[in-house]
């Protein structure tokens, strides 16, 4: 874990290399310079020599300037270290979840992919600048800083004896517990996250039914709920500042005590006392540093196990090795293929479906909710796998392509459409970055689209909000059909895409399918049966099974369940 998550340092190698380098400088000169003024109180001042004084004053002052200018480079470099860390960390996690299918996607949740990308990546960042600053300082500071205590007076430095394993068992202690109490803060986090996701992105339907102040109070809940698991957490961690304390004041008490009869008794010198008292500092600071280190790094151990688990999720699915083939035709075949988002062959959501489609051919799909319409076609681009059977597409089961030549392949307007934040042509351009803009209007004109585009003052450089909030779901569902109609490709699915128009829109749509994508392999999932009955067969799903197959006038005959549907939409249209 340790080993992938610090991979990312990359091309940050040398600052976070040069930032214990100028820490060893900037240690080695604050633990000289208690000697140094020790020689200034039993040399100098003692014997009245103001020469050497000033002598020794103006080292100390170069060695404090010296130190100031080691302090701020290693605080330039870990800086530079630590974001640039933070930037290759972040960019893997976003490169890693691209890859993922939507099963893995499934499996961490969006709102938990957010979190993992944002707050538990700024914890590492945090804990990456502390570990090649603090985690060298200290430790050197203390040994130093040991080492010259010891050689001023080493029976003033038996005090640490008594000091040291305080400071450890209390530590240790706090670590053990604290690291499950983080783990479960994190998750309310994610709950909180996915909470506010889910708000804003349904903020137009919460308007709508009125419900502010419920959604208030539901956030408010989960913000308290974050808030206890910080208390909660937090509360055993700031147990560690005051026993530092106690355990610091209680050892200079000590030493002042001791060192103070030891200095009447002519045991020690002033300066010698003096400079011990800083050393004496310096280690119990140093301490704390590395409690406070310490603690940082069980906080962040929670994150970085989360992160961890990102990058090493492997994606449910993925390219073959030497993919090389391509596609002969539109055609798509579905061989005994029954598929479960759980990958329980109890619990499937579709199951032995067996249908041949040909090239260039129209197909229809209707049935109710919950009949797997939209899985089933899911199945041809891959955005999941099938549980068993085969699929192929364009004569090759579609394990045998690369992503990248099956998806090229296949176009497809999922039910819910989504647009980004850009110009609208930078939307359509998602189809393909090379159309020209006479590809475009006329991409747009078979959608039914250009003519309200035209109707905005910027036209097709009229720019939209994150997910298309200034245009409506009818408009929102033609520019996501010339998206698609823009990659010309061999199969073209529309998974209930023209829900959101009027049936003379969605006429004129299907018309100009018909006379400009002839040649290509056409699947229409629609709940009217009149954006279907001129397919040139229509299948009818019902609970994950195919109920049947025909054309309009075979199914009106053979399939109570379509005849069913017709006449309910025939007796509301003639209503």
């Amino acid at each position: 874990m340790f080993r992938t998550i610090f991979s990312h340092v990359g091309e940050y190698k040398k600052q976070a290399i040069l930032t214990p380098v100028a820490i060893v400088g900037e240690v080695i000169m604050e633990v000289t310079i208690p000697l140094v003024m020790a020689k200034i109180i039993d040399n100098g001042i003692k014997e009245g020599d103001i020469g050497y004084v000033a002598g020794m004053g103006a080292l100390m002052v170069a060695m404090a300037l010296l130190s100031l200018f080691f302090g701020a480079i290693a605080g330039r470099l870990g800086a530079v270290a630590g974001m640039g860390f933070a930037k290759n960390l972040r960019g893997a996690m976003f490169r890693k979840v691209q890859d993922f299918s939507f099963s893995n996607v499934d499996k961490f949740s969006t709102a938990s992919l957010t979190t993992r990308l944002t707050t538990d990546v700024t914890n590492l960042q945090n804990a990456f600048m502390m570990l090649i600053r603090g985690a060298f300082r200290s430790p050197i500071m203390l040994v130093s800083a040991t080492i010259m205590a010891v050689c001023v007076n080493p029976k003033l430095s038996v005090v640490f004896l008594f000091a040291i394993p305080v400071l450890g068992i209390s530590i240790f202690f706090i670590a053990t517990k604290a690291f499950p109490r983080f783990e479960k803060m994190l998750s309310q986090y994610d709950s909180m996250n996915g909470m506010v996701q889910e708000n804003l992105t349904g903020i137009r339907v919460v308007k709508a039914f009125a419900r502010e102040d419920y959604e208030t109070k539901r956030f408010s809940e989960t913000s308290d709920g974050v808030r206890r698991a910080q208390v909660f957490a937090e509360k055993l961690i700031i147990l560690n500042m005051p026993i530092m304390q106690l355990v610091m004041y209680g050892s200079i008490c000590a030493i002042l005590w001791f060192g103070g009869n030891m200095a009447v008794d002519g045991d020690i010198l002033t300066g010698q006392l003096s400079s011990f008292i800083m050393y004496v500092g310096q280690i119990l600071i140093s301490l704390m540093m590395l409690s406070m280190l310490f603690i940082m790094f069980v906080i962040s151990r929670a994150s970085m196990q989360r992160v961890y688990e990102v990058l090493s999720e492997e994606p449910a699915i993925a390219d073959p090795e030497g993919a090389s083939v391509m596609p002969e035709d539109g055609s798509i075949s579905f061989r005994n293929v029954s598929f479960s988002y759980f990958g329980d062959m109890n619990n499937l959501a579709l199951e032995n479906i067996s249908l041949d489609i040909k090239s260039g051919e129209t197909i229809g799909i209707i049935g109710g909710t919950g009949s797997s319409k939209s899985t089933l076609v899911q199945l041809i681009p891959r955005l999941y796998d099938a549980t068993e059977g085969t699929v192929t597409v364009g004569g090759h089961d579609v394990r045998e392509y690369s992503l990248e030549t099956l998806r090229d392949q296949v176009a497809m307007v999922l039910q819910k459409n989504v647009l980004f934040s850009g110009t609208i042509k930078d939307n359509l351009k998602w189809g393909n970055g090379d159309a020209s803009d006479e590809e475009i209007i006329e991409a747009c004109k078979s959608a039914c689209a250009h003519d309200f585009i035209m109707g905005f003052p910027d036209g097709y450089d009229t720019y939209l909000g994150q997910g298309g909030v200034n245009v409506s779901g009818g408009q929102k569902q033609r520019l996501c059909i010339a998206r698609a109609l823009l990659k010309k490709p061999g199969i073209i699915i529309l998974d209930d895409s023209t829900s959101a128009v009027d049936t003379a829109t969605d006429s004129s749509i299907r018309k100009a399918f018909r006379e400009k994508l002839a040649d290509t392999t056409t699947i229409i999932i629609a709940q009217r049966i009149s954006s279907v009955m001129d397919a040139d067969r229509i299948i009818v799903m019902d609970g994950g099974e195919i109920n049947g197959i025909g054309t309009h006038e075979e199914l009106m005959k053979s399939n109570e369940i379509y005849r069913e549907v017709y006449d309910s939409q025939q007796k509301g249209a003639d209503e």
